[in-house]
């Protein structure tokens, strides 16, 4: 087998100590020296060719082109271009796999054509930033085992098919499984059979690693899976500014399976932002509109969730300030998707393939790569910028927040009694009371819940989806005429009827 061949691409002076380190650490790691080749330019031996033709034709000839950026920009040729930008630009013609690290966060400092050609590379290109060679050898070594993982070179297991150590089929949740395979059936025509055994729902899905339980199951299906898991929780905080600030007026820690974590942070949102109650002029019920779509909010905290990297110790956060609703989650771009390629329309690359395939079956994300897209879509009909999306120390989703006439921000907009909150609650769909402690931000149901429920009910304003069976533990609520014309009442900006 040919070894892969690097070129690092950057001004020699500048970056001698970085040049070093990863020549060093490229030429005495195993798995490196055996599958990676690395040039360095001034390893060259003397010859009788100019310079600019020598370091050109490298780059014809690498696999792999990797670009340092820094202050400097380097010795300019007649027609004004350094090496670095003609080897960035010929690297780009012949279609080579790039990597790009810019060193430091001051831009200011750069030399203008250098800040030129970071923002060319960053249109285009995943970019790392770094302040240290060890920094940089990190990231470096990182990229090169996906790429030779990518090209089928070496092979390991995705993290979701490997085995969840210590877990067995005692700490799954059949409830859980047969909620799914119900969900399933009805949303994606699921062929497993209602009355399926927990086993043969797992063998089908691939989720079983010679009949041991993998990371996807416990993610899927756990009774707790933070107990294997346990960055796979999701944090919600809700500030009042536009900066992460103490107090933090509203902070929820939400654990459970991946479907509980995606319902629980997108009611914890909707629960907080402007909600418009219309007339009920085209129908019996009231039209609900949020200032961020549902579907914008639901999308983004999906993709947090379905593709984040999760052997990383971080946990996906989901920030709502008085301008903007930030999701991160600890996560990169695959390499063949790009910040840019995120606006088009693209192949769908899951980080997780086996964690994103019952998420599709259940209705919760698409497999087409048109999630982004659709986000783009609503955010423009709802009359808000278009998202940002942004890769630094993860996957960054930034929403931000222009309120429509007629609706006021946060906290203002929020009902002030529970009684009131939970009719703009069930004002958007039927919920349990499990469903409305999460979206009402409450960790668990309280006696003060209960209390209100069944005050409603009494008042006839709330009434079962299921009548015969008031105590089923499946049961939700919905609003009846008196309910609806009440919550119309303390939607903000709704009309009453």
């Amino acid at each position: 087998m040919n070894p892969v061949r690097i070129f690092i691409s950057s001004v020699q002076k500048e970056f001698a100590d970085e040049r070093a380190a990863l020549r060093d650490y490229l030429r005495g790691d195993a798995l490196m020296r055996r599958f990676s080749e690395v040039f360095l330019f001034e390893e060259l031996p003397a010859a009788d060719r100019r310079t600019d033709v020598a370091y050109l034709d490298e780059v014809r000839r690498c696999d792999i082109y990797v670009g340092l950026f820094g202050n400097d920009y380097g010795y300019e040729n007649t027609g004004g271009l350094s090496p670095t930008e003609r080897e960035f630009d010929l690297a780009t013609a012949e279609g080579k796999y790039r990597l790009i690290y810019v060193r430091g966060t001051d831009d200011a400092a750069r030399h203008p054509k250098m800040r030129a050609l970071v923002r060319r590379a960053e249109g285009g290109l995943i970019r790392k930033r770094f302040n240290t060679p060890s920094e940089l050898v990190a990231g470096l070594y990182a990229a090169l085992v996906e790429y030779l993982e990518e090209k089928q070179l070496i092979r390991s297991s995705p993290f979701d098919a490997a085995p969840c150590m210590k877990a067995t089929l005692d700490d799954l949740d059949p409830k859980r499984m047969a909620w799914f395979i119900r969900t399933a059936r009805a949303t994606r025509r699921f062929p497993i059979a209602p009355d399926a055994s927990p086993h043969d729902l797992l063998e089908h899905l691939n989720l079983l690693d010679d009949g041991r339980v993998t990371n996807a199951a416990a993610l899927l299906f756990g009774k707790q899976p933070q107990r294997f898991l346990i960055s796979s929780e999701i944090k919600c905080a809700h500030f009042h500014g536009t900066e992460v600030a103490k107090p933090i007026p509203s902070y929820q820690v939400y654990k459970g399976t991946v479907f509980d974590l995606v319902d629980a942070a997108a009611d914890f949102v909707l629960s907080k932002i402007a909600l418009s109650v219309g007339t009920r002029e085209a129908g019996p019920q009231a039209p609900v509109r949020y200032e961020i779509p549902k579907e914008v909010v639901a999308e983004a905290i999906v993709n947090a969730v379905a593709h984040r990297d999760y052997t990383s110790n971080g946990s996906v956060q989901v920030m709502l300030f008085s301008d903007r609703l930030e999701i991160w989650n600890p996560g990169i771009l695959p390499p063949s998707l790009t910040l840019e390629k995120l606006r088009q329309a693209h192949g769908s690359v899951p980080a997780n393939p086996l964690l994103a395939e019952p998420m599709y079956l259940a209705g919760y994300i698409e497999r087409m790569g048109t999630g982004t897209r659709d986000m783009i879509r609503h955010c423009t009909e709802a009359g808000l910028p278009e998202p940002e999306f942004a890769v630094s120390d993860g996957f960054r989703t930034i929403i931000r927040r222009t309120l429509a006439p007629g609706q006021t921000p946060q906290p203002e907009s929020q009902p002030e009694s529970l009684e009131a909150r939970v009719l703009v609650l069930l004002s958007v769909a039927p919920r349990s009371k499990a469903e409305l402690s999460r979206g009402l931000g409450q960790k668990e149901i309280s006696g003060q819940l209960n209390k209100v429920v069944r005050q409603l009910l009494a008042d006839q304003m709330l009434e079962y989806t299921i009548p015969e069976k008031p105590g089923s533990r499946h049961q939700k609520y919905r609003l009846t005429e008196k309910g609806r014309a009440t919550a119309a009442k303390h939607g903000s900006g709704g009309d009453t009827p």
